[in-house]
């Protein structure tokens, strides 16, 4: 799934666009059991009571492609005969009102998931979506439909125990203290099935969310997907440093990952201002021409392709490889910068010491206390 499709259907998430009717789920306490479930029509419930349930669904379309988003894909094999599709399409074509699959679903949640916060709920629904058809000038004609995407989500939230507040209460107009039920958190993790490739089903794939990047609870997409996990985005930005830091060795220069991490940025602020809705990807042969570029011998280049498609294949994703700070680190010292000033550092070796030059005209503060630096030392 591409980006503007997957906000084509967050658009859905709305009572008067949604045709979702029921909610299914579960509330798992710290012993994993189910205490009660979850089976309530959202023709009966308060508009804000919908709000919350339509928008803790919607947030497993929330993210970035590649770290929140993650695409799984099926083997031919899965989708012919095995349990675990044969689970989810159940659940698709049933509108997830076949209680054994729903119950199957949650059991296989509840005996692999291991959230921080032990309470939780899952919750489920199905949409149908008769998906516009999109003429050659990209513009939906709302009365000409191209087929009925059905598809369902299932969204994981921690519930948090509630502490005691001074509240007011109006009926007596004073103040006590006082608190109220568990409370349910935001969507941490969640997934969507089947995928919405060129706004079409696709069977072959799901869409899996994960609110924290380094928390992909692989054990969640093992439990309900039996796929290999894909590496987190933090993983994956390690192994590439990795990656430089042991092919490289003493060519792995400050210039050299500067440059490196100028580049990438600059492709993703490109993809960004071109508002493509495809994921940005890098092919390894690209990030050898940079490496080349700064003057990385051929043997080191070579070695770096090899460690990097060990781990990642071809193909990488910038977003993951980069953060929004620059960060420089001695056994001593700690100097976090804006990425975009990196450009500025100087590396010099002065009477056989090596230091790290930064420029430092003026604003310059010590503890919070404005100084000055001597000019004549």
């Amino acid at each position: 799934m591409n980006q503007k499709e997957i906000n084509e259907l967050r658009r859905r998430f709305r009572a008067d666009r949604s045709s979702i009717s029921r909610i299914y789920g579960c509330f798992v306490n710290a012993n994993r059991e189910i205490v009660a479930h979850i089976d309530s029509s959202l023709g009966v419930m308060k508009q804000e009571e919908v709000e919350v349930y339509l928008g803790r669904l919607k947030k497993c379309l929330s993210g970035t492609m590649g770290r929140n988003l993650i695409d799984v894909e099926f083997t031919t094999q899965q989708v012919v005969n095995s349990p675990e599709h044969r689970l989810l399409m159940a659940l698709r074509d049933s509108h997830c009102q076949d209680d054994k699959a729903r119950d199957e679903l949650y059991g296989r949640i509840i005996s692999t998931l291991q959230l921080e916060q032990n309470n939780y709920i899952i919750l489920l629904a199905a949409d149908s979506y008769d998906v516009p058809y999109r003429g050659s000038d990209d513009e939906d004609q709302p009365d000409a439909s191209a087929e009925v995407f059905n598809y369902f989500v299932c969204v994981v939230c921690p519930v948090k125990e509630p502490t005691a507040d001074l509240r007011f209460f109006y009926d007596v107009n004073e103040f006590h203290v006082t608190s109220g039920g568990p409370i349910v958190d935001n969507t941490a993790l969640g997934f969507l099935f089947p995928a919405f490739d060129g706004r079409s089903a696709n069977i072959y794939n799901a869409l899996y969310f994960a609110r924290k990047p380094d928390e992909l609870h692989e054990e969640l997409i093992g439990a309900v997907f039996r796929t290999e996990p894909p590496m987190s985005a933090p993983s994956q930005r390690s192994a590439f440093h990795t990656a430089l830091s042991d092919a490289l060795e003493s060519e792995c220069s400050y210039e050299v990952v500067q440059a490196v991490n100028e580049q990438l940025r600059g492709r993703i602020a490109e993809h960004k201002e071109s508002k493509n809705p495809e994921k940005l990807t890098l092919s390894t042969q690209e990030v050898e021409t940079i490496l080349r570029d700064e003057g990385v011998s051929e043997p080191r280049v070579e070695a770096f392709a090899r460690s990097v498609e060990s781990e990642f294949g071809e193909t990488l994703l910038p977003t993951n490889l980069v953060d929004g700070r620059f960060e420089i680190t001695t056994p001593e010292v700690k100097i976090t910068m804006s990425p975009e000033y990196s450009e500025n550092i100087e590396t010099r070796v002065l009477n056989g010491r090596k230091y790290i030059l930064i420029p430092a005209d003026d604003g310059i503060e010590v503890n919070g206390v404005a100084v000055s630096i001597r000019s004549d030392r």
